[in-house]
């Protein structure tokens, strides 16, 4: 059965640009669906008339989202923000390539930030790392993510003693208290694994991989895949 792909902008011209490149990037035969409103999209994704998010991810049959959080009626973001807790992979399309909106997303454990002003070979080669199990980055969002790794050094300060660790990424936390099957959902998580990808290798159900997740933010207090990541990384998990 081929993949199924929802893309949601309000700019027609960006939707056309968006399809171009994901017939490009992604396998042949994926099917793509376009909404030009969160309304529209919203019922293509079963989510309208208090859908639950669980049933409603199943049902409708998308493997991918790719939308701009920043719609014109400012109801993208909280879409994005509903589809966090749906097995479907998401990624966002946008011109705002700065700090307050990359973190806005990264919390809500997107697969991907790209820039609309990207070229397009960039954006063929971003989706199809994607379907590969990379996550789909713009580079400028790769340089960002470089500086706050090359930043988390321990006792790294600037000229007046301020702490110079990023703020996108919390500050490292102990993992000893997640249990040995949430270290293990961590470590796949962390080399950029999919949900369903990871309850095939630990041969359990994609929403109890989904409870493991949830409780891993709790319990590590990140609220992304972006930020366990970072502190997976730094205890050596990958």
């Amino acid at each position: 059965m081929a993949a199924r792909v929802l893309v949601l902008d309000d700019s027609r011209a960006a939707r056309q640009f968006l399809c171009r490149v994901l017939r490009q990037g992604l396998p042949g035969g994926t099917e793509i669906a376009e909404a030009e409103g969160v309304g529209m999209a919203r019922r293509l994704l079963g989510l309208d008339a208090g859908a639950d998010g669980r049933a409603a991810g199943e049902a409708a049959g998308f493997a991918l989202v790719v939308l701009e959080p920043a719609t014109a009626d400012g109801e993208g973001a909280r879409l994005l923000a509903d589809l966090a807790s749906i097995a479907v992979r998401k990624i966002v399309a946008t011109v705002h390539g700065d700090d307050e909106h990359l973190r806005a997303a990264l919390r809500l454990g997107i697969d991907g930030y790209l820039l609309k002003q990207d070229p397009q070979d960039v954006w063929i080669d971003a989706l199809r790392q994607l379907d590969n199990g990379q996550p789909a980055l713009s580079p400028a969002v790769v340089r960002r993510l470089m500086q706050f790794f090359a930043a988390l050094g321990p006792g790294t300060t600037g000229a007046n003693g301020d702490s110079m660790a990023p703020s996108l990424i919390p500050a490292p936390a102990h993992l000893g208290h997640l249990t040995a099957r949430e270290s293990q959902v961590l470590t796949y998580l962390s080399k950029g694994f999919t949900i369903r990808e990871i309850s095939e290798l630990l041969g359990i159900r994609w929403f109890t991989v989904n409870d493991h997740i949830k409780a891993i933010y709790r319990k590590l207090d990140v609220s992304s895949r972006a930020e366990a990541a970072v502190l997976a990384a730094k205890q050596g998990l990958v």
